[in-house]
């Protein structure tokens, strides 16, 4: 224990020691602080940067085509083969539907058209005449073929079975012949036209001569 050395106890701070510390503190503490303020730069807007050009491909020229030149049509050029040979031809006719009809008729229709009568017509009356259920007209161009005509049409007619009844006046340009179910007017062209005897049964059904000439 003699060979160690005690140590000294540290010597206390005196009360002035003390004073003076406390108003360093105090000094420090009331000491102003200085803050510089920095300038704050606004922030610079974004640039926006130009859009960049898209380059189109070049399109090439496109050739315009040549105008196509047609030759004039000569005067001549056209066939001479009648007015028929230059028109555009007709839609095809839908096929009519024939009603049923008597033989001597059908005969009788043939006959005028060989004898060279003109404009024929057909008309069923059905249910609108009690008297006859066809009516036929046609014309003749002179007192001499509309007797041909009554003449011809009468032999058809009872040989085909039927009987006739004929009134016909010198010179008036009407014959009538009755075929039971069927008369038959014949006029010259200038008495038909003065009685217009088609206008009064014209709600009958017209029948094509033609598709009756083809049966």
């Amino acid at each position: 224990m003699s060979a160690l050395k005690k140590k000294k106890p540290a010597a206390k701070p005196t009360k002035s020691a003390k004073l003076a510390k406390a108003v360093k503190v105090k000094k420090v503490a009331k000491a102003p602080v200085k803050v510089t303020k920095v300038p704050v730069k606004p922030a610079a807007k974004p640039v926006a940067k130009p859009a960049k050009k898209v380059s189109k491909p070049m399109s090439r020229p496109v050739a315009k085509p040549a105008p196509v030149r047609r030759a004039a049509a000569k005067p001549g050029a056209l066939k001479a083969k009648g007015r028929s040979a230059n028109i555009a031809p007709a839609a095809p006719a839908v096929a009519f539907q024939l009603p049923l009809m008597p033989a001597h008729l059908v005969a009788a229709v043939k006959a005028l058209d060989e004898k060279k009568a003109s404009d024929l017509r057909v008309l069923q009356l059905g249910q609108l005449s009690s008297v006859a259920d066809f009516l036929v007209v046609a014309t003749g161009n002179s007192e001499p073929h509309l007797r041909a005509l009554r003449i011809e049409l009468e032999r058809v007619v009872e040989a085909a079975g039927s009987k006739t009844r004929t009134e016909a006046h010198k010179d008036s340009g009407w014959s009538v012949v009755d075929a039971f179910d069927v008369v038959f007017h014949l006029f010259r062209d200038d008495t038909r036209r003065s009685y217009g005897l088609e206008s009064l049964w014209k709600d009958g059904l017209d029948i094509p001569v033609a598709a009756i000439l083809k049966a």
